[in-house]
């Protein structure tokens, strides 16, 4: 018997226009990213997908072409914030033809910040230049955040396989690391949050505000104060799997590494997943020099 043709996967086709130099993008397939984004686009938005990009124009088309190919049944709104970028991101946000903000100080807390200040819709969706994001994400996302009681849904996220990463090495490491994720999600969900991944309720959000004085954990900051507000849920569908770059397990080097580093620390820090905890205090390290701003 002949074995059946594997079929491939979701993000596929986006992978000739992901980490590749915007010159390299076709021009039809610029256009017709930009027609069907404006097709997305609603007057009376129930979800504002809020992109921030900073430096992102090898991978930026891909991340909205994956974004205009959405199914939404929700009206959504999909918007822009250029953090300050020195190469061609603002320019793709013009060609993309959606609403964009220009945000002059850097940092993901000041993007994110900028993104939630113009979100009109009454759910939020923080969305990385450099992630891509499958068809159904918005419905399987907001049809938890529209459950009595829940302030805030966080999905997974994987990586594309490729000659560094075989995809067995990744299955485990992603594996390993969700089981660490969800366990620690039970007591402290603030700490396994992550913002390429997060959907909240507008208005709560807005009135917690988003951190922008530390360099990172703006995102479990905002988790932790909307927890007093109702639940976090983490959504483990793979349909709502977002697949992005090796940004973090690079700066460890290998894979092995990055999973030796995580898991150590981890266990160390498993008395303290089973207590929950309403405050932390701020690093020196992590903290931004308002002079650097």
């Amino acid at each position: 018997m002949m074995n059946k043709k594997m079929k491939s996967p979701w993000y596929q086709k986006y992978l000739s226009a992901y980490n590749v130099s915007p010159n390299e993008v076709p021009t039809a397939v610029i256009d017709l990213i930009a027609s069907q984004l404006k097709q997305q686009q609603s007057e009376h938005p129930l979800v504002t997908v809020s992109v921030i990009a900073y430096n992102e124009d090898k991978n930026l088309w891909a991340c909205l072409w994956a974004l205009s190919d959405l199914s939404s049944r929700y009206p959504i709104e999909i918007i822009g914030v250029n953090n300050n970028s020195t190469d061609s991101t603002e320019t793709i946000f013009k060609q993309s033809g959606i609403p964009y903000f220009n945000e002059v100080q850097n940092g993901c807390g000041f993007a994110r910040k900028c993104g939630l200040e113009h979100a009109r819709g009454a759910y939020h969706m923080n969305i990385d230049a450099d992630t891509l994001y499958p068809v159904d994400y918005v419905n399987i996302m907001i049809g938890h955040l529209e459950q009595t009681g829940v302030v805030a849904v966080s999905s997974t996220w994987g990586y594309v396989p490729d000659k560094e990463h075989t995809a067995f090495s990744l299955w485990l490491y992603e594996r390993m690391r969700d089981i660490f994720l969800y366990l620690q999600s039970i007591k402290r969900p603030e700490l396994s949050v992550r913002g390429l991944v997060f959907a909240y309720r507008t208005a709560l959000a807005q009135e917690i505000g988003i951190r922008t004085d530390i360099k990172r954990g703006e995102d479990g900051s905002l988790a932790l104060g909307l927890k007093k507000f109702g639940k976090i849920v983490f959504v483990r569908n793979k349909k709502a799997k977002a697949i992005t770059g090796y940004g973090t397990i690079s700066a460890d080097g290998s894979l092995w590494n990055s999973f030796k580093i995580r898991f150590i620390n981890g266990i160390k820090n498993i008395p303290l997943i089973f207590s929950k905890k309403d405050q932390y205090q701020d690093e020196d390290s992590n903290l931004i020099d308002p002079k650097n701003k």
